[in-house]
């Protein structure tokens, strides 16, 4: 396990409530870099996805459906919660805001269940997405693009 690809990515299944806790913030910051080669190390290399109407399957299609992604939303800024865990599974909620390029901002909301291999892995990624058009004062999310500040409030804390 000398290559970073092949590296377990703890905490490892099955999950604690303070494990899978932690394993959410870790895939939050991970998606806030919004750097498609960072991201795709938290899967396996035969990840399987459902997204929207994308079904992209391992780490290069992955990898491919991220650039594209953050190319098309800017200023994306993400919160995740833990909703559900057991085993190797957690379901999580999640809110992220973006702008297009012609400045329009969405709200998307959404709802994932991901599976883990021993590794600690996420080898399944399930995605139910809504989107919001809303307003530039509407937006709920103000922080410098990356991490999201420790006493930033999270979804249930903004009522979402």
């Amino acid at each position: 396990m000398n290559n970073l690809e092949d590296e377990a990515r703890p905490p490892l299944p099955p999950f604690t409530q303070e494990t899978a806790i932690q394993k959410v913030r870790l895939a939050e910051d991970a998606w806030n870099s919004r750097d498609p080669d960072r991201v795709v190390l938290a899967y396996t290399l035969n990840t399987i996805w459902r997204n929207r109407h994308e079904f992209p399957l391992g780490r290069e299609q992955i990898r491919e459906f991220l650039q594209r992604k953050w190319a098309a939303e800017r200023e994306y800024r993400l919160i995740k919660e833990l909703w559900a865990f057991r085993d190797h599974r957690i379901a999580v909620r999640f809110a992220y805001e973006s702008c297009d390029h012609e400045g329009n901002w969405t709200r998307s909301y959404g709802n994932e269940n991901w599976e883990f291999a021993d590794d600690g892995l996420m080898h399944r990624r399930l995605a139910s997405i809504n989107d919001l058009r809303i307003s530039a004062d509407q937006r709920l999310f103000h922080w410098a693009q990356g991490r999201r500040p420790d006493h930033h409030p999270g979804l249930s804390e903004l009522g979402l």
